[in-house]
């Protein structure tokens, strides 16, 4: 049994949405639980929903009148007769989402944001099966959310493993004696009243890693639009390199400061059980890819992982203590409670400092929080550079025409947040 997982890049269009089945066909003879994302840029999109239905921000019937569109086109090409029940189920999702948004605001944020975001991958894997089925490569859709089960802290949803284990094993297992192939959603889970939740922006990795450890899977495959796990982001820089293996210990230190090539939840389910995770081009399907498996080779190639709209904040006691352990208790409690990650952080005698993505709907609240018992104050626009593997003439280069606000190293990784020189350009 293996676990494949395709993200929205694979499925943005009828042609793409064909080239994945062309992958699928190859291994319509085995056992395979597919999971797949919203498609394209959908999930922004859903995210503008959400954000024109609680914050009033944007206009609902023409973001909602776009999104239909866009997955329709693609179905109308993958499956001309509109007499296909696929239609039926795709226009019932856009029905529920018009019900929900004629409705006001009755819960938090959050909540809303889950209810309404997850249909992305639910839009996705309806139409995929369903063409799927129409050419010959049969099988069965499932919904994530009955297996797949969590608290209710929603849009970081936490696994329920025993109960998520128990599912699996007498549900969804015994789908496979009389069917090879299996379409599920990635991002999402169920709560037990009912109610979805997702696992956390890109989490439909951390969906594949989480069905083979269940399943007890011989690998993961996950397809992207790039040969393998590079060391830098393309969009940022030129001449990039593909590391062809990596130890789970080298791929989780890359995944915890931000490389977003893989969900950094994905790793420890496989390392749990020694399941060897592959990251492979669906564009070039045949090629090697990277593998990320126990082994004693470490990575040495330098990685480079920039992060662009951050905010750096200085956080101090206002009675000028020290910043000590029940400061400490106290901020990290408030980023909690505004699920806030950080992404760099350093202290002094008696100023907090820490780096985060800009996302105001979150950074506003927690700002509200903070300084009700510290003094806050803050840079917008900087960006965080880390380097893996680092040398003085590569941190040199990366900072050039940039200023420094904050640096820090350890024997393998060194961070800078830095924001343009004004002087220079």
């Amino acid at each position: 049994m293996q676990v494949f997982k395709f993200g929205g890049a694979s499925v943005k269009d009828a042609d793409s949405v064909k080239n994945v089945a062309s992958i699928l066909k190859k291994h319509a003879d085995r056992s395979t639980l597919v999971v797949i994302s919203a498609m394209g840029k959908t999930t922004n999109k859903l995210e503008e929903l959400v954000n024109a239905y609680f914050y009033k921000e944007g206009d609902i019937q023409t973001i909602l009148a776009e999104l239909k569109t866009y997955h329709l086109s693609i179905l109308e090409q993958l499956v001309p007769d509109k007499k296909n029940t696929i239609y039926n189920d795709i226009e019932n999702v856009f029905v529920e989402l018009l019900w929900a948004l004629e409705e006001e605001p009755s819960s938090t944020y959050n909540h809303h944001y889950d209810q309404m975001v997850s249909q992305g991958e639910v839009l996705a894997t309806k139409i995929v099966s369903g063409y799927l089925n129409e050419t010959g490569i049969k099988n069965k859709w499932i919904d994530a959310r009955g297996f797949i089960q969590t608290d209710n802290s929603y849009r970081e949803g936490k696994v329920d493993y025993e109960l998520s284990q128990q599912l699996v094993t007498n549900e969804l297992l015994p789908i496979f004696n009389s069917q090879n192939i299996i379409i599920t959603q990635g991002f999402i889970g169920g709560t037990s009243e009912n109610y979805t939740t997702t696992l956390g922006r890109e989490g439909s990795d951390y969906t594949a890693a989480l069905l083979a450890y269940f399943t007890d899977a011989t690998q993961v495959i996950i397809w992207k639009d790039v040969p393998g796990v590079l060391n830098a982001d393309p969009k940022y820089f030129k001449n990039t390199k593909k590391i062809d293996e990596l130890t789970y210990h080298d791929a989780i230190e890359l995944t915890y400061f931000g490389a977003s090539v893989i969900h950094p939840k994905t790793i420890k389910p496989l390392q749990n059980k020694n399941i060897p995770l592959f990251v492979k081009s669906f564009i070039k399907p045949d090629d090697e890819g990277t593998v990320i498996k126990d082994s004693d080779k470490r990575n040495n190639v330098p990685s480079y992982i920039f992060k662009t709209n951050q905010i750096l904040l200085s956080i101090q006691p206002k009675d000028f203590s020290f910043i000590a352990e029940d400061n400490l208790s106290a901020i990290f409690t408030l980023f909690s409670k505004n699920n806030v990650h950080v992404n760099m952080m350093q202290n002094s005698a008696i100023s907090f400092s820490v780096c985060m993505d800009d996302d105001h709907h979150k950074i506003e609240p927690l700002l509200n929080d903070l300084q009700q018992q510290f003094k806050v104050l803050y840079n917008k626009n900087v960006q965080l550079m880390t380097i893996r593997n680092y040398d003085q003439e590569t941190i040199a280069k990366l900072s050039q025409d940039k200023i420094i606000i904050i640096e820090q190293r350890s024997r393998n990784t060194h961070q800078m947040v830095m924001k343009e020189d004004s002087a220079s350009s």
